[in-house]
């Protein structure tokens, strides 16, 4: 049975979480909506649609023509950061240690297509990275359990043999109804007590500091079983 060490991107691994802010803002001011850069940052990790949903109110008259809109806007203003997205501290030494002690890494993300391409080029890793669980690869994002699934299935492990690493709550709901281990990082933002009421077994700054105490880990813990 393998280890599956399950990745998300955003917030995660790469410095991208208050990009996404300031696009999805800039967007929203486009189409006439004043929403507070806080409120936003609390729906980072969402998908597009959930995104918009939670911010706009589940309420709404939903207009798929001004969601698609906001979403190209987003896309579009967000794209221009593209060829200078900043990897985290540690990132990539993470998970080239991860992967020398035996784990397959795989990331977990709502981004797809051009975005993910970006994010794989920030992290720089590719050589270790044995699979990704993309926006195009389920039919619900987190908080839902899919993304989560999708990445075990591409590691070929069963949920006790994997660890989760993220940075928002949503990544902590997932991983929790996935019944996966989840270690949440502190680099996307969101406040500790936030992401352990979520489900977060373990807190960590960034990368680079849970590289430090890989040996007393979560993924330590769990190689001790063997």
């Amino acid at each position: 049975m393998a280890r599956a060490a399950l990745f998300d991107v955003d917030g995660t691994l790469v410095d991208t979480n208050h990009l996404h802010v300031v696009t999805w803002w800039e967007a929203f001011r486009q189409s006439g909506h004043d929403v507070p850069t806080h409120d936003i940052h609390r729906a980072i990790g969402l998908g597009s649609n959930d995104l918009i949903e939670r911010l706009l109110g589940e309420d709404r008259d939903r207009d798929e023509d001004e969601d698609e809109k906001l979403t190209a806007a987003h896309t579009a203003l967000y794209g221009t950061y593209f060829e200078r997205l900043p990897p985290l501290e540690g990132a990539r030494d993470l998970l080239r240690q991860l992967a020398s002690r035996g784990w397959r890494i795989v990331l977990a993300t709502s981004a797809g297509g051009p975005e993910l391409k970006a994010l794989r080029r920030a992290i720089d890793a590719d050589d270790v990275i044995a699979g990704v669980a993309s926006a195009d690869d389920v039919s619900e994002g987190k908080p839902a359990p899919d993304p989560v699934h999708r990445a075990l299935e591409l590691a070929g492990a069963e949920p006790s043999e994997a660890v989760f690493v993220g940075d928002t709550v949503w990544d902590m709901e997932a991983a929790r109804s996935a019944d996966v281990r989840a270690i949440a990082l502190l680099a996307g933002g969101i406040a500790r007590a936030d992401l352990e009421a979520a489900g977060a077994q373990a807190v960590y700054g960034d990368p680079a500091e849970l590289l430090s105490h890989l040996d007393t880990s979560l993924f330590a813990q769990l190689e001790s079983t063997d």
